[in-house]
């Protein structure tokens, strides 16, 4: 049988059976999927499973389907990739511009993280004043061919997102304190745990600590845990590219430039024409750097960003 997995707490499964429409409750055959290696958690909310029943409510978690997409990050502590969320037509990635400030190379790494989906940027507290060079940033990610959308749930201003997101599944991602199960609450009414900012370091608190597919009547969330920091998951670094598409096909002398100081290579002209910003550039060379890091000393290339 097939189920859609809804959520994941200490190993148990939350599920949407495909066949009868009952829920159930899942552990993973035998505790390892054989099928699954080198990940942090083989089994996220979005997951496509099949499994065996053993009662009317529990069964055995045997496989996991092919994954169309995925929303991950770098676990520091496991030192894997961790899956957050799969499966869903596009990531929803919510910024504030302020309260907490507005990061854009937090934005940055998010966009790294989503394969195989497109990127929303939803960009909540709308209703508060922020500085003019937030909304310069914000602009920039359009001309890129981002689509940007602009939400407050203290005005109420939901229809464009709500457009965004009819007839699709959405990951919801963010900073702790953006406002991200706010905005949930107020499209699905879902009851997701809200907090406050802590006034001391103008940051977010936790209080979503799991991912939760929640399914609407026009559209499905996936709402997952508020995070203060994201790394990008450990992969080809040649997928970082192309979350920066001002950077690919720029005709360098190197056909397989990677901008990283190479001979022949045009960003400092183009940079200098004000045609790639350069603080994006900085924000890609991090990311880089970041990824050499996770590699075995003897491995590792000449690191450039400072």
């Amino acid at each position: 049988m097939h189920a859609l997995i809804l959520r994941s707490i200490n190993n148990i499964y939350t599920s949407l059976c495909e066949e009868d429409g009952a829920t159930y409750q899942l552990r993973i055959k035998g505790k390892v999927l054989s099928s699954v290696k080198g990940e942090y958690n083989p089994i996220a909310a979005g997951d496509r499973v099949e499994f065996e029943p053993y009662s009317a409510s529990e069964g055995l978690l045997t496989a996991r389907c092919e994954r169309m997409s995925t929303f991950s990050r770098w676990n520091v502590k496991a030192e894997m990739n961790q899956t957050i969320a799969a499966n869903m037509d596009q990531v929803a990635i919510v910024v504030s511009v302020d309260s907490p400030p507005f990061r854009p190379r937090f934005l940055d790494r998010a966009i790294c993280s989503v394969h195989g989906a497109d990127v929303l940027i939803v960009v909540n507290k709308a209703d508060l004043e922020a500085p003019e060079q937030v909304f310069d940033t914000l602009d920039l990610y359009e001309k890129l061919g981002y689509s940007v959308v602009y939400t407050s749930t203290v005005e109420g201003d939901l229809e464009e997102l709500r457009y965004h997101l009819k007839g699709k599944r959405t990951a919801f991602v963010g900073q702790s304190g953006v406002g991200k199960s706010s905005l949930i609450n107020a499209l699905v009414d879902a009851g997701q745990r809200t907090g406050d900012i802590s006034g001391k370091y103008n940051r977010g608190k936790h209080t979503t600590n799991y991912s939760l597919l929640i399914r609407g009547q026009d559209f499905d969330i996936i709402d997952t845990p508020g995070v203060r920091e994201i790394l990008v998951p450990f992969e080809d670094e040649r997928l970082v590219m192309q979350s920066f598409p001002e950077l690919a096909d720029l005709g360098c002398a190197y056909s397989e430039c990677m901008h990283r100081g190479e001979d022949g290579c045009l960003v400092p002209s183009l940079i200098e024409e004000g045609r790639i910003d350069e603080d994006r550039y900085e924000s890609y060379l991090r990311i880089l750097d970041s990824l050499e890091e996770r590699r075995p000393i003897y491995l590792r290339k000449k690191i450039l960003a400072k």
